[in-house]
This record gives structure tokens, sequence and C-alpha cells, in this order.
């Protein structure tokens, strides 16, 4: 196969990098606009605010499936046509949302929503780690994680500007835009040659190719359970904390939303580059230790502009690292199943860490919401920090090469 030369590779890296962020971008939309009308479909749908809630876990609960069958058929067939095919349906189902005239239909979407948002990830993350150049892999891994506080961004702007106007149906309405996304992957982003190398020549195949990983696909199960614990628990239920406990107006709520995932963003993009100087574990040890220092004025601090600059802090550091887990699960990947393994390693955490929600929320009734949410957070940044320590690391791992060449284990030099 003639590789292609360095001007069009570099193209490519630009709209397949483009093509995931904007893919995660507007799933992590979509999946956000329910955290922001917790109380508002509550009403309208005449359930408890736990039933919302059960919505939100029953979206995560569904992510490993959509994982599954997107990963398969991006090893199988490439990585395009099934990243096209997920940004379709997931934008179908997230309109339809907006149609829902009961508890129970909105429920059945919101788990059928959960299976496109678990397939959108793996297959992006691979089309454009895979795509990027070695050396700036981890600054790209961070820009391409920062879709998601984007999306979170973003839904929170349609909370503030459109909920008031619009109603909550809009919010799900909008939705349909990633639809178009399609039209921009089928046009602009090339398939990966480091697919193009090593596909698996069956079904079969790969998951023979997992089974010989079996040990290293539960260690990164684990450290994304760990992970999405600490994401899905400093993020869901925040904004109710807001509202609840420091009785904040929608408009604060929504304005302080902007703002620590504009510290998400911040924080992605730099713990991402970090990580090529100094290797991916040792940069998310530091992203840790940022949201552990920052953790009680997180949850106990008090007045708005405390509050908002540590949720700026602590965003920083769980999005920090969780910048540099594109390209950390891509290079521990195995390389006939890099469209499978980092994103159903992904979602089967998500499914562990599912219950985050109703947890941090039953622990309030015992304890408060800031010490609930507090404690339970510093907890589980001690117990994946201690898994990161622990863990391998490939950084500036070669995806043309083949897998019997051995993977670098140092850090590349920016």
């Amino acid at each position: 196969m003639t590789a292609m030369s360095p001007e069009p590779r570099a193209i490519g890296s630009r709209h397949a990098l483009s093509a995931a962020f904007l893919g995660w971008m507007l799933d992590a939309f979509d999946f956000f606009v329910v955290v922001f009308l917790v109380g508002t479909l509550s009403q309208q749908f005449a359930v408890p605010k736990s039933a919302i809630v059960w919505s939100i876990t029953a979206t995560l609960a569904m992510r490993p499936v959509g994982a599954l069958i997107f990963g398969l058929l991006a090893d199988r067939y490439g990585r395009r046509l099934p990243l096209m095919a997920n940004v379709i349906y997931f934008a179908v189902i997230e309109v339809a949302c907006g149609f829902a005239p009961n508890f129970t239909v909105f429920l059945i979407l919101r788990a059928l929503f959960g299976i496109g948002m678990g397939g959108e990830w793996g297959v992006g993350a691979a089309l454009a780690m895979e795509a990027a150049p070695r050396k700036q892999r981890g600054v790209l891994s961070g820009l391409l994680q920062s879709g998601y506080p984007v999306g979170y961004l973003l839904a929170a702007l349609a909370a503030r500007f459109i909920l008031p106007v619009w109603g909550w149906r809009a919010m799900f309405w909008i939705g349909g835009v990633p639809a178009l996304l399609a039209l921009y992957v089928r046009a602009k982003v090339p398939e990966s040659e480091a697919w193009q190398r090593h596909k698996a020549s069956s079904m079969g195949d790969l998951f023979r190719t997992l089974a010989a990983n079996g040990r290293q696909l539960l260690y990164l199960i684990v450290l994304m359970a760990l992970m999405n614990f600490l994401s899905h628990g400093t993020q869901d239920l925040y904004p109710d904390f807001l509202s609840s406990v420091h009785h904040f107006s929608g408009a604060t709520v929504a304005w302080m939303a902007v703002l620590y995932n504009v510290g998400a963003v911040v924080g992605a993009v730099i713990f991402g580059w970090l990580s090529g100087p100094w290797g991916r574990r040792r940069s998310m040890l530091a992203a840790f230790a940022l949201s552990i220092c920052v953790i009680p004025f997180w949850a106990f601090g008090a007045g708005v502009w405390l509050l908002a600059v540590a949720a700026f802090l602590m965003q920083a550091g769980v999005q920090g690292a969780w910048g540099i887990i594109p390209v950390h699960l891509n290079e521990l990947a195995p390389e006939k199943a890099r469209g499978l393994v980092p994103g159903f390693s992904y979602q089967l955490g998500i499914l562990i860490a599912a219950p985050t929600s109703n947890i941090e929320y039953a622990l309030r009734d015992h304890f408060g919401y800031g010490k609930a949410m507090g404690g339970f957070e510093l907890l589980i940044l001690i117990a994946v920090g201690w898994a990161v320590w622990r863990g391998p690391e490939h950084t500036g791992r070669d995806f043309l090469a083949s897998e019997a060449s051995p993977p670098v284990s140092a850090p590349v030099s920016p």
C-alpha cells in the first residue's frame, strides 16, 4: 500500500480531528440537555426528580451496547461509515425525545440515545488519533476530548436562551443538527491508514484479538469506571446542587456551568499538551492533584464567585485528565481492535459508573449535598490516581508499525 504524502496526510488529520471533535461535542450537548431539565421534566411528566435522574442512568447504562456495535463495525469495515451512521442515529433519537408524550416514552428514548452516544467516542477517537502526528497526539487528544465540555457549555447556553423562550421540547429538537456532520465526514474525512494496514480479516479475528488481550482490557475497564465516577460525579448533579443548596437562579447556574466548562476545555488542552513531554500517566496524576486541592472550595464554598472559581479549577483538573484519555487508550489498544477496545472499555466503565448520580443523590439525604459530593469524589480521585500510577503507558506508539515492533514507553519530546 502506498503511503499518503505529508501534505494530504496533514489535511486529512485536521478533517479527522474536526469530525471527531464535532461528533463528541454534539453528542455531549444532547446528553447534557437533560441535566438542565431535571426540574422542568419532573413537572412536565409529573414524576419525582429522582425519576429524571434515572433517565440519565439509563442513557449511561446503554452506552456499552453502542460501543460494541459501532466499534466492531469500525474495526471490520473502516472508521468513516460507522461514524456517519452513528451521528445520524443519535440525532434522530434526540429529536424524537422532544416529541415524547409521557415519561415512559421519554425513558425508552433516552436509553436508545445511549446506544448512539456510546458508539461515537470510540470510533471518532480512533479515527482522530490514528491520523494525528505522533508528537502532537497529546494536545490533539486534549482538543478532541474538550468537545465534551464544549457540548456541556452549549447545553448551558441553550438552557439560558432557548429554554425560557421556546420551551423544553426545543432543547431536544435542535439536537438534529449532528445529522449534518455525516455529510462532512463523507466529503472531507479520509479513511484511516492505520486501519487499512492492520484491519481484521473477520469478526472472529476481532474476538480472538480481544481474548488475547483480556487482561489489558480488564485494566482499561476498571480505569474507565473510575474516570467516569469522577467525571459524572462532578458534573451531572452540580447544577442541581447550586440551585438547591445555594438557591442560585437558573440564569446564574447556567452562566456558572459555562464558566466551569471553559475551565474543562482549558484543562483538557493544557494537560493534553503536557502529556507529550511529561508522559500520559504523570500528566494525569498532576490533573488529579489539582482537583483534590479544590474539593473543599468546590463542595463547601460560600458565595457565587468562590464557587465559580472552584468549579472552574475542578473541571480543569477532571477534564484535564480526561483530555489524555483518547490518546492513552488508543496507544494501549491492540492494533486490530483500536476502533473497539478504547470505546468499549470506556463505555463498560460507564455501565459500572452509571449509578453515580443516584449514589450521590442518596448520600445527600444522609450527609447533605456538599459532604456527599465532596467525600465521594475525594475517594474516587485517590482510587483513580492509584490505578493510573500502577498502570501501563505506551506514549508515542507508532500506529502504522506492526505490533511486533516494541511500543515506546518514554515520553515524546515536544
